[in-house]
């Protein structure tokens, strides 16, 4: 039995980068032999085993054959005659398929230090095109290595135009995409991940809604840089730099989707595109089956960013509106998280990327006063049920006017 460190942490030792997840592989061994040792097996298709005392898994060599579609369709092959090279030659990229034994002596049989030398994403072998999986995979790693140089090889941005052209990337299930994107759109680079999925054609595939803002132009003087998929990159990028939450990245990806829906002869005004893109919005969140607070930001986001940026300017009726839309009583970190993709969006156009935003710190103030309506008073004056609901909606119309008043001084 020989056991060997591999994938990500020889790779991010390598880079000289913390290594957060550590993964072994089980050479010579059979499952009885890793049983005898306390491991405790866990994995339903595959020999994967939790070591008794660090919890750490630890896979037995294996190799796979393709069997059917998509990510789930491969056979797999585990025996103590399955040798490091052979387990290594199934990974999907060449930085990712190098080992180490105990005293850091590198296998590297498909030259993935040369690889990292040369700040190049490479597959392994041709049964890359095998698994639809990674061509998200690759997008996500291009997103998180950018920063360092990385690049996607020629010949395997070709291996995933052509996993996109095949239909196989249908054959995802929304789990699998969603793990993908998520953690994608969480490394400090973002838009890279959307623009590698666009130049292998696999965008238009996945979400073509995204896909459809690329040539569509908006008014210049609101945004420089004109390109509406341009712009959507743009604001990505400064969600990464404000370190924000999925939530807020993903409602960002999708809050102008309604322009891809303009006819060209209204090109650059999108009017209504706020509402016109939510059908769209809740198209992308199901299909993926994005989680119940990204859903609900992103068409909220999608609805009301413009309100977001004309803060200043809105009726304060309008402005109780928006409020009551958030439920910013009960759930102010949602109505945080709005102002700051607003502020992304408009931080998100070229050259105007260090803006300042004002709206931000008007919309707070403007919650805090609503959320300052006392309602025992009413209580105590006799109003309750329905009358009681329109008492509190009279009394947080009057503070939004005495806000606005001050404000405005």
């Amino acid at each position: 039995m020989q056991i060997y460190k591999v994938g990500g942490a020889v790779r991010d030792r390598l880079l000289g980068i913390p290594v957060t997840d550590i993964d072994w592989v089980v050479v010579g061994a059979t499952t009885e032999e890793m049983l005898a040792k306390g491991f405790r097996p866990v994995g339903a298709d595959f020999p994967v085993f939790l070591h008794p005392k660090s919890g750490e898994e630890y896979a037995l060599a294996r190799t796979e054959r393709k069997s059917g579609r998509g990510y789930g369709g491969f056979t797999f092959h585990a025996s103590p005659e399955v040798t490091l090279e052979e387990d290594l030659i199934r990974r999907d990229l060449t930085i990712n398929a190098m080992a180490e034994d105990d005293q850091q002596n590198l296998t590297d049989p498909y030259h993935g230090q040369q690889d990292l030398e040369d700040r190049l994403l490479r597959h392994v072998s041709p049964a890359f095109a095998e698994d639809p999986l990674r061509v998200l995979r690759v997008a996500r790693f291009a997103a998180r290595y950018a920063g360092l140089g990385f690049t996607v090889a020629p010949q395997t941005l070709e291996l995933m135009r052509q996993l996109a052209d095949s239909g196989e990337l249908q054959a995802l299930t929304a789990e699998r995409s969603w793990k993908e994107i998520s953690r994608a759109l969480m490394e400090d680079q973002p838009q890279i991940f959307i623009e590698v999925l666009r130049e292998c054609g696999a965008l238009k595939v996945l979400m073509p809604e995204v896909d459809a803002l690329f040539g569509v132009p908006q008014p210049e003087a609101h945004h420089p840089e004109i390109d509406t998929g341009v712009h959507t990159l743009s604001v990505l990028q400064q969600c990464a730099l404000h370190k924000l939450p999925l939530a807020v990245r993903w409602a960002c990806l999708l809050h102008d989707l309604g322009k891809g829906l303009t006819p060209t002869e209204e090109w650059p005004r999108h009017i209504a595109h706020e509402h016109t893109g939510l059908k769209l919005i809740k198209a992308v969140n199901e299909r993926f089956k994005a989680p119940k607070d990204c859903q609900e930001l992103a068409l909220l986001v999608g609805q009301y960013h413009t309100h977001g940026h004309r803060a200043l300017e809105l009726k304060p009726s309008t402005l109780l509106e928006l409020l009551q839309s958030f439920d910013v009583y009960r759930r102010p970190q949602r109505f945080e998280e709005f102002i700051a993709a607003c502020e992304m969006d408009a931080r998100g156009r070229k050259g105007l990327e260090q803006r300042s935003y004002p709206q931000a710190d008007y919309l707070r103030g403007a919650a805090a006063a609503a959320r300052g309506v006392a309602v025992q008073p009413l209580l105590e004056q006799g109003f309750k049920g329905p009358e009681l609901g329109e008492a509190i909606k009279r009394e947080r119309l009057k503070a939004l006017k005495a806000y606005k008043e001050t404000a405005s001084i």
